[in-house]
């Protein structure tokens, strides 16, 4: 029997996981480990296909014969790059040919999904914890300081596991 790698962030309930549950650990874990493997990758000041170009020795010219293009379209491609409005499309055609494979990641600013998962958790177990107190400091019932660190952490866990319909809602 096959046994789905599990986040020990995760709890489980029973011994059960559902399917929609373990499709998304396995999302997760690509996610993360994407962003393990890529973590101090930082683009290049010149941008990526310039710098590999350099890095290969072609001329901009070369890489426009390859393409079928004009060596002003080569340029044009390099400086969109360096300003955000090159397409995924000709990053890809760019990088074939120059015999490369173009990556594209999407990844975690932290390194990992489940921070993300458990700060908007948080967010929404302080605003929860928040708005009870206030009516309960309105009745005199106001809790510990101490005691409202605990409630936070233990509805910041529920809120990440059960995580209901408004999960990503701010308000």
């Amino acid at each position: 029997m096959y046994t789905y790698p599990i986040s020990p962030s995760r709890n489980l309930i029973g011994s059960q996981m559902s399917v929609k549950s373990i499709v998304q650990q396995q999302y997760s874990s690509t996610v993360d480990n994407g962003a393990t493997n890529l973590a101090g990758l930082k683009t290049p000041p010149e941008g990526w296909l310039r710098t590999v170009r350099s890095a290969l020795g072609m001329s901009g010219a070369e890489v426009a014969k390859r393409l079928g293009v004009t060596r002003a379209r080569v340029t044009k491609a390099e400086h969109a790059e360096l300003t955000g409005g090159i397409t995924l499309k000709s990053m890809q055609a760019m990088a074939e040919a120059m015999g490369c494979r173009f990556v594209y990641a999407v990844i975690p600013s932290s390194g990992r999904i489940d921070d993300i998962i458990t700060a908007q958790a948080r967010k929404k177990a302080l605003s929860l914890v928040g708005t009870t107190n206030t009516h309960m400091a309105l009745e005199n019932q106001k809790l510990p300081d101490d005691k409202i660190s605990l409630e936070v952490e233990r509805l910041t866990r529920e809120i990440a596991l059960e995580r209901p319909s408004d999960f990503w809602n701010d308000k």
